[in-house]
């Protein structure tokens, strides 16, 4: 479905090429300081322009259009839209002839037997990361005194940052793309928040991480390292009676709660699935392997924009806990 949550209830809607995008939140409180402008900061990190980024440059300028009354949230839902100004529909007409290979265009056909808006993926699309964003400014003041910052720790498999340029422009000589690695910390978190097993704040956090497209893992703390380490390395000794530990193997989270230490979690951003690098897939009308070349405007690392995007996230299932 398209919606997430209790206490902090966001649904999204809208496609990458339909009249607007949006998102609608339930379980705001009300009193909140809120306006357009609080919006700008974070959606300027999401927008594309710099290299290796999709050429296609919206507005991407917030309307709230319900829940705020002079300057405040009024604890009725709070919906925010965004415009889209700048479609280029007719290069995905073919894609319903031959689905992209590792985009969701032959799942959604399959899902919604053929209704799907296939324009720049429709509800599939990158493009809806901005709902997201913009529920997470909301989440951000939720938090109050948490801080939250993402960045990018590697790209096309280096960790050297010296390095991402070339291996960007690379790629994109080549028609292809490339991923990278995305680390999150939350700090100030306090100790109690989540739940055991089904909603343990890993899950809440995983599950939203999830919706991110092009997310192919995540993990918190040690993560798969501490499949090969001892017990004695992995274990988070404490060296005071506030919880704190000399180490923070377990990312900030025991039990699938908070343990009041900062949250570190990583996501792996799989590289961009449209690329102009010809390759050789399926026509399902035909039936015969066909070379398949996408064209129009794509990311050639969609990586680069996601730090401000899993923060979003990463506030979102904090706020579902923190009320």
């Amino acid at each position: 479905m398209n919606s997430y949550g209790t206490n902090f209830r966001i649904s999204i809607f809208g496609e990458s090429h339909g009249k607007l995008i949006g998102v609608a939140m339930d379980g705001v409180p009300a009193g909140i300081s809120l306006s357009e402008e609080d919006f700008m900061a974070d959606l300027n990190r999401r927008r594309s322009g710099a290299r290796g980024t999709t050429p296609r440059k919206e507005d991407d300028i917030p309307h709230i259009v319900s829940g705020t009354f002079e300057g405040c949230t009024t604890g009725a839902p709070l919906t925010v839209v965004f415009e889209n100004n700048n479609t280029i529909s007719k290069d995905y007409s073919l894609f319903r002839e031959i689905p992209r290979p590792g985009h969701a265009d032959f799942t959604a056909q399959v899902k919604h037997n053929f209704f799907n808006d296939i324009r720049g993926g429709g509800h599939f699309s990158g493009r809806l990361t901005l709902a997201l964003v913009a529920a997470g400014v909301v989440a951000k003041k939720i938090l109050g005194n948490i801080r939250i910052n993402a960045q990018i720790t590697a790209i096309a498999g280096l960790a050297d940052p010296s390095k991402w340029d070339a291996a960007i422009e690379g790629a994109m000589a080549e028609g292809d793309s490339v991923g990278g690695i995305i680390e999150c910390t939350c700090t100030g978190v306090p100790a109690g928040l989540g739940e055991p097993f089904f909603n343990s704040l890993e899950s809440e956090i995983a599950h939203l991480a999830f919706s991110i497209p092009g997310v192919r893992g995540i993990e918190f703390g040690d993560g798969f390292a501490a499949a090969a380490m001892k017990g004695s390395e992995h274990n988070d000794c404490f060296t005071d009676i506030d919880g704190h530990t000399a180490t923070n193997g377990a990312g900030g989270i025991n039990g699938g709660i908070s343990n009041g230490n900062p949250i570190v979690f990583r996501i792996a951003v799989k590289p961009t699935s449209s690329i102009s690098k010809v390759q050789h897939t399926a026509n399902f009308i035909t039936g015969e392997i066909e070379e398949f070349s996408v064209k129009g405007r794509h990311d050639a690392c969609i990586a680069l924009r996601c730090p401000v995007i899993v923060e979003a996230i990463a506030a979102i299932a904090l706020a579902q806990h923190i009320q």
